[in-house]
């Protein structure tokens, strides 16, 4: 591909993620090729169909995710806190936008990508690892694994309606739970379910 012509590409996928995140899925292509600076024509001349766009968004967004896990794992102390940072980085208000846009596709798309499943399966293994490491040392939760966290962490970003700060905020207190700390805070108690349960019947 000549480098005129990656970069209409690139430009197109960028202006797609940020009208898609604003806008929603179905967003008009037509308003994607404005916000890139370039004809409808050159839209679809890279991308035959919304669904070869939306294609390329979520490629270069769970790579996005992989390479912030990677940097997680490369920079901060131990496990744990590779864990609250990637956690709090997926946090973002843009990512999030994008988070929820993409949760509304249905899943036969992302059948048709390998890619992304490929890539999403290998940083979701990498993550249980340090979710496992971080056990092993005595920094989290014994009761608590990686489906919980992907889990959490998408009921706490992939809803555009959301503020950014109230996402952070709950992600926060999510993280918070999963610590395990030496003076028993942020353990549930025996029972505790059953007060919850009475509670909801009020």
């Amino acid at each position: 591909m000549r480098a005129d012509a990656r970069r209409n590409r690139d430009r197109i996928v960028e202006a797609a993620r940020a009208v898609v995140a604003e806008r929603g899925i179905d967003a008009p292509m037509e308003l994607i090729a404005r916000r890139a600076e370039v004809g409808v024509g050159t839209v679809y001349r890279r991308f035959p169909d919304r669904n070869a766009l939306i294609a390329a968004m979520a490629g270069q967004y769970v790579h996005e995710i992989d390479d912030a896990l990677t940097r997680a794992e490369a920079q901060e102390p131990g496990p744990w806190a590779a864990v609250r940072s990637f956690v709090m980085w997926s946090a973002d208000q843009g990512r999030g936008a994008l988070a929820a846009a993409l949760a509304d596709l249905p899943q036969e798309l992302f059948d048709a990508m390998p890619e992304f499943s490929r890539v999403k399966s290998g940083m979701v293994g990498r993550l249980d690892a340090l979710v496992a490491a971080a056990q092993e040392r005595g920094d989290m939760r014994a009761d608590v694994g990686v489906a919980d966290v992907m889990r959490l962490l998408s009921l706490f970003t992939c809803h555009a309606d959301l503020p950014q700060e109230r996402a952070a905020h709950y992600l926060l207190v999510m993280l918070d739970g999963m610590e395990k700390r030496s003076d028993g805070a942020g353990k549930r108690s025996d029972g505790a379910g059953d007060r919850l349960d009475g509670a909801r019947e009020i």
